[in-house]
């Protein structure tokens, strides 16, 4: 159960016209996260231009980026962000066998060797913050600079959203997936 209440889209001129650019950008709806977030104008305006950036405007491959996106959740225990994510891992080619075995990747053979790479760094830098330079030269041949910053900020990115669902206790929408093979 959320710990604040969710913000009401007619409190002001400013908020109602931001709710309407979410739901225009985001294909019609409102999530939780956004009623949460538009408890302060500025930050949900901060938050949608970051995120649109990292899922909209990157040329990281989409299956590597929910790879990312789903193992943040399933390290931070987030299951809003994990249900919101399956659907968009499958759209992007994500098997709903390697979604399955995220939570214990490393002893799967249903990754590539980009796909490992990218768990590993992602496992690195949401766990110890400190990515061991072992880690970052198994990515590096991978990745060009511009989607090594690209995977670098999707992955700090859904860290802050996975910290903001959970602090908040941002209520999942109804039909959202669980948290598998934690």
């Amino acid at each position: 159960m959320a710990r604040l209440p969710y913000a009401d889209e007619d409190s002001s001129p400013e908020v109602k016209a931001l709710s309407e650019r979410i739901r225009a950008e985001r294909g019609g709806r409102l999530l939780n996260l956004y009623k949460m977030l538009l408890n302060s104008p500025p930050v949900a305006e901060g938050w949608l231009a970051l995120l649109t950036a990292i899922r909209q405007k990157s040329r990281l491959p989409g299956d590597i980026r929910e790879l990312a996106i789903l193992r943040v959740a399933i390290i931070n225990g987030a299951q809003y962000e994990y249900g919101v994510h399956v659907p968009f891992a499958l759209k992007e080619g994500v098997t709903q066998a390697q979604i399955d075995a995220l939570g214990h990747w490393e002893g799967s053979d249903l990754y590539s060797g980009i796909q490992r790479a990218v768990l590993a760094y992602t496992d690195s830098m949401t766990k110890e913050v400190h990515v061991p330079d072992a880690t970052f030269e198994q990515l590096r041949p991978h990745l060009p600079a511009r989607e090594l910053v690209e995977l670098t900020a999707t992955i700090g990115a859904y860290n802050l959203v996975s910290r903001f669902l959970e602090a908040l206790g941002v209520d999942p929408e109804a039909a959202h997936a669980q948290v598998r093979g934690t």
